[in-house]
């Protein structure tokens, strides 16, 4: 067993965020000495052009130690960036009317694994 799946054997609490092709995990972990730290996890989902796609993944650890800077300056990269653009995104690839829907909810550890697998969606109305 790798070093990593030893660190992280212990998932106590998850939420997820789905953001268009994207799906941020956090999750709360337990180390060996039953100590809490935080995952944080992208996942981006890549369509090749033969229809089939992969995802890649992002992980950060944070640690206890690190909570109050962190989320300070978190606090403060978001509070600049909409004070100084606002919330519209600007980008050539988003509609002006463009609205994100984010959807917060909570999986289990059984739930997470089903949705990280791959899967076909298929249209019957196509067959």
């Amino acid at each position: 067993m790798r070093e990593n799946d030893m660190l992280e054997k212990d998932e106590i609490f998850s939420k997820v965020l789905r953001a268009g092709r994207r799906t941020y995990f956090f999750d709360v972990r337990a180390t060996k000495a039953d100590d809490y730290y935080i995952t944080i996890t992208e996942s981006k989902k890549f369509t090749e052009e033969d229809g089939s796609f992969h995802f890649k993944k992002h992980k950060v650890y944070l640690y206890k130690e690190d909570f109050a800077a962190f989320s300070e300056i978190l606090e403060e990269m978001t509070s600049y960036v909409l004070n100084h653009k606002g919330e519209e995104v600007i980008s050539e690839r988003h509609q002006k009317d463009f609205k994100r829907e984010y959807h917060q909810e909570t999986e289990t550890v059984e739930e997470k694994a089903v949705t990280e697998k791959s899967f076909t969606d298929v249209n019957f109305e196509d067959i």
